[in-house]
């Protein structure tokens, strides 16, 4: 596939004056319902309910795709992972690497006359691609200590825009606590706490599960960690917030949180249901009068570039039309638009002038043997999934495999894992459709019912004109196959 490059227009200093600093702040695996904001009364994250209130949380904002390499991918190239190359997990062994000459998210802010600067995860290739001007060394296992080594960026960019892009590791999964019963994921936790963290600790037998996990100890002893290592995400998040207000920079920054994908249990990570996709996205904007709002409109992570160039000012490089046909029908999609999302920003200049009804999700690989690639249309009432590689059994993640919920699960004998049977799980046809008003949980499947194929023949239809208009290259399954 060939990249189209561009010149950047050049920012004068003075130009640059009056923008808004914007940090996009990423949780590692982080649930939508693992937050106090988003109804959780169980775990404690007062900074993220703080953001809230300061600011709109959105309801139905999507991971396009629940993994981590591509997902980042997607929100710093506002392109979708199919297209800019990230089709899959970019450490060693699985080599995935996103497009060299691609022009992304910190190349537009750059000329605009913003400072950039990433703290911890980073996890794409190659950084060409996805340039800043500082790394702040730090690898995001302490999400408080990280936001401490970012006071010396935000010292240095008083007099400049800038745009900080802040990744803790928490609450992926790492390690096991074998200093516990039924040696639960560590989730980063650590028998004597971290440097600076002041731990929030939680009681397994008290924790109430999610619908798609089994209610079991050890599923609960799982969770408990998870919860400990979301709220010192939470803490990390606060630290960062207090170093803008002392910084004197907190009432000209926008910030975003979001995650990368859902829980990194079977029927969320790696998934297109609900719990893989469905995040949470919550937005200050101390430059609008939208305070404590939430926001039901749906958005995915390839909104995210297009909305923050939005904010910042900062033109974008387009190219004729939203897409090109096919020369031929045996030829593969050409290049499209540079950004494949829609900017949000409308939500806090006129709320009632944004409006979004289909979102178009596309997963390709999690690690390399796991090759399962779906394509799929949400709308207000509807989600349509395209199992391309249906006849293949689902792959596992290994760090959902080796879980200890999921292994206990393995060795009980039981056939339904939470709501969802196990052989549905693995085994899925080539269409699914979920009715997510009366189906939230996505267990009866419409796909093949006669007072529904109205719906499915359009939504496939939507999803069909999405993969061409976003240089699909899985498209050619409708043509070869």
């Amino acid at each position: 596939m060939v990249i189209v490059g561009f010149l950047l227009p050049v920012f004068t200093w003075a130009q640059s004056l009056g923008k808004p600093n914007i940090v996009l702040i990423v949780g590692d695996d982080h649930d939508r319902t693992a937050a106090g904001c988003y109804g959780n009364p169980q775990i404690k994250t007062p900074n993220l309910d703080a953001l809230a209130a300061e600011g709109v949380r959105f309801t139905r904002a999507y991971a396009t795709t629940s993994s981590c390499s591509p997902s980042r991918s997607v929100l710093l190239s506002g392109r979708h992972n199919h297209n800019n190359g990230q089709y899959g997990l970019q450490q060693a062994t699985h080599h995935f690497h996103s497009f060299e000459g691609m022009k992304t998210l910190t190349h537009f802010l750059s000329g605009g006359g913003y400072r950039t600067a990433r703290a911890g995860k980073f996890h794409l290739e190659p950084t060409s691609t996805y340039p800043f001007d500082v790394r702040i060394d730090d690898n995001g296992n302490n999400p408080v200590r990280m936001a401490e080594k970012c006071a010396d960026f935000l010292e240095s960019t008083k007099n400049q825009p800038f745009f900080l892009y802040f990744c803790p590791t928490d609450p992926h999964r790492t390690g096991f606590r074998r200093d516990l019963p039924l040696q639960p994921n560590a989730h980063g936790n650590r028998t004597n706490g971290q440097e600076g963290v002041i731990e929030t600790l939680y009681g397994a037998d008290s924790l109430r599960v999610p619908y798609f996990l089994p209610n079991t100890p050890e599923s609960r002893a799982e969770l408990a960690q998870y919860y400990q290592s979301v709220s010192r995400l939470d803490q990390g998040v606060g630290k960062l917030m207090a170093q803008l207000k002392q910084k004197g920079l907190w009432e000209k920054t926008i910030v975003i949180y979001v995650s990368d994908n859902g829980m990194p249990v079977p029927g969320a990570k790696t998934t297109h249901y609900e719990p893989g996709v469905r995040l949470p996205l919550i937005v200050r904007n101390p430059f609008s009068n939208q305070k404590n709002k939430t926001c039901d409109e749906l958005v995915s992570w390839v909104d995210m570039a297009p909305t923050i160039v939005d904010f910042a000012g900062v033109p974008t490089p387009s190219q004729p039309g939203r897409g090109t046909s096919l020369r031929n029908a045996n030829e593969a999609p050409g290049p499209t638009a540079y950004l494949h999302g829609k900017s949000w920003k409308a939500v806090f200049d006129h709320p009632g002038s944004f409006r979004s009804d289909t979102l178009f999700l596309s997963h390709s690989f999690h690690g390399l043997t796991q090759y399962y690639p779906m394509r799929t249309i949400v709308t207000r009432h509807y989600k349509l999934i395209w199992n391309i590689a249906h006849p293949l059994e689902f792959p596992y993640a290994s760090d959902l495999w080796d879980s200890a919920t999921w292994q206990a699960f393995l060795k009980s004998g039981q056939t339904t894992f939470g709501v969802r049977e196990v052989k549905d799980y693995k085994h899925r046809p080539a269409f699914e459709l979920y009715d997510l008003t009366q189906d939230p949980q996505e267990l009866v499947n419409l796909a093949n019912d006669p007072k529904h194929k109205p719906v499915f023949d359009k939504l496939l239809t939507t999803l069909k004109e999405s993969q061409r208009k976003t240089g699909d290259p899985w498209s050619g399954k409708w043509v070869h196959e």
